[in-house]
């Protein structure tokens, strides 16, 4: 399956506690169709080794988020000879 969200781009969460946050995509698991978002839904972490908590970003369902701005890409330039095959 074919995404349209993809990591870098800006997206905007349009269900859930955090409706309306908009943020950039961290991370995105094609697999189970989840995202991470900046900022949002964060998840409290110990670690047992240093004893200490810290905080980071969980995964937030792909239906829940809409895109914003897509991520600039380069785009591939064409030959005289290509176009003229078109």
């Amino acid at each position: 399956m074919k995404l349209k969200i993809k990591k870098g781009n800006s997206v905007q969460v349009i269900a859930g506690s955090g409706k309306g946050h908009k943020g950039e995509v961290l991370e995105l698991d094609s697999r189970r169709l989840r995202v991470k978002v900046t900022g949002h839904n964060m998840q409290t972490h110990f670690d047992k080794e240093n004893s200490t908590t810290f905080t980071k970003e969980g995964f937030v369902d792909y239906s829940n988020v809409k895109l914003v701005a897509a991520k600039k890409t380069a785009k591939k330039k064409t030959t005289k000879k290509a176009a003229a095959k078109k």
